[in-house]
């Protein structure tokens, strides 16, 4: 097994993992425009993620997803679809990204895809409810369109980046991880217990 190649596999799951956090259909699409230029290369079992068809209904899919995140308290309804959703898309993309190292176990793939990629996705989607709940309860939820254009070009930017520069965008993605549970922990310190 070529370590390098791992890496790099690994790298585009995690940092398209990230992204299902965002959104859940973006990143679904990315892969899919890039396994069909030609910058992604798909196992066997993953190559439908290349189909026109398939295309199409991500591009669909992600259209009407980047488009009920405007709509004022659907957002918040959103997010408890789109929690277990983004987990379930994180394993996948992170599955077919490791789908083309041909000397990787099944048992190996699965574990990180699960582990790796359906944690990195709920980790970022559980921060991004977080938010918006932060939004809506101190705003009203007028600040929310601004939460979702932010999430909408994460996950945009992320998606980009992983299929471009895998190891560059997951280093940023571990980064912002980094960050925002320190911010958490520090937060929770920072509130008196009754």
């Amino acid at each position: 097994m070529d370590f390098w190649n791992l890496i790099t596999a690994l790298s585009l799951g995690l940092a398209l993992s990230a992204a299902c956090g965002f959104r859940v259909f973006v990143p679904l699409l990315a892969m899919s425009i890039g396994a069909r230029a030609g910058l992604i290369e798909l196992g066997e079992p993953w190559v439908w993620i290349s189909e026109t068809w398939v295309l199409i209904a991500f591009a669909v899919a992600t259209l009407l997803e980047v488009g009920a995140y405007y709509i004022p308290w659907v957002d918040n309804l959103l997010d408890t679809v789109t929690t277990p959703a983004a987990v379930v898309a994180g394993v996948i993309v992170s599955a077919a990204s490791l789908g083309q190292i041909e000397d990787l176990s099944p048992a190996l793939q699965w574990m990180l895809a699960v582990i790796g990629g359906g944690g990195m996705a709920g980790t970022i989607q559980m921060g991004s409810a977080l938010t918006r709940a932060a939004s809506s309860t101190t705003t009203g939820g007028v600040a929310n369109p601004v939460v979702s254009t932010a999430e909408a070009g994460g996950a945009v930017a992320c998606s980009v980046l992983a299929v471009i520069v895998p190891v560059v965008a997951v280093v940023m993605v571990l980064a912002l991880v980094t960050f925002v549970v320190r911010r958490l922990i520090k937060k929770r310190r920072s509130v008196p217990e009754s």
